[in-house]
């Protein structure tokens, strides 16, 4: 059974303190992105951007985590995890892709995606980064890696499922 999460069901499971820290390193290093995803989320809740805007900004990215956790907001939600996993987590993308002997640009992109690895050599990139990086953020990236890429690899969705490490918190929206 694949328990392959979207992107915006990515943003429903993650912790408050780290969406803060997602929202806060857009606020300070992507602005216009920040910018862009307040008017797109207020629009689809029928509402001017300032409404957003005029809120603390504890309470308005509360309400960004809140906002994108929604199925209408997964194309937003996705994007804003490409941006901030590749300019806030570009350690941990190289990390887990050096491991796998996957070439990668120094952002820790890459231009095609090879077939599934074997599985072992998953696993052990899978552990060497969780010893490396913040564990909820591992859980995210390759949440992510999965969401993103059309396929995504068996071994790995069934890696998520299982490893205790990797599971994404509760649902905090609807």
């Amino acid at each position: 059974m694949s328990t392959k999460l979207t992107s915006s069901d990515i943003f429903q499971r993650i912790s408050p303190a780290l969406a803060s820290s997602l929202f806060s390193y857009l606020f300070e290093n992507e602005k216009p992105l920040y910018k862009a995803t307040i008017e797109a989320v207020a629009k689809q809740r029928k509402l001017r951007p300032v409404f957003i805007e005029r809120k603390s900004r504890n309470e308005r990215h509360a309400w960004l985590h809140e906002a994108l956790g929604r199925k209408a907001s997964d194309a937003i939600a996705g994007h804003i995890l490409q941006i901030w996993l590749v300019g806030r987590h570009k350690a941990l993308l190289c990390d887990f892709l050096d491991v796998l002997g996957i070439k990668h640009d120094e952002n820790g992109t890459v231009e095609n995606l090879p077939p599934q690895p074997e599985k072992e050599l998953l696993e052990k990139a899978v552990n060497d980064v969780l010893q490396k990086h913040e564990a909820e953020t591992v859980a995210v990236y390759l949440h992510a890696f999965q969401a993103l890429n059309d396929t995504g690899w068996t071994s790995l969705d069934e890696i998520l499922e299982k490893d205790e490490r990797l599971q994404l918190g509760k649902v905090v929206a609807a």
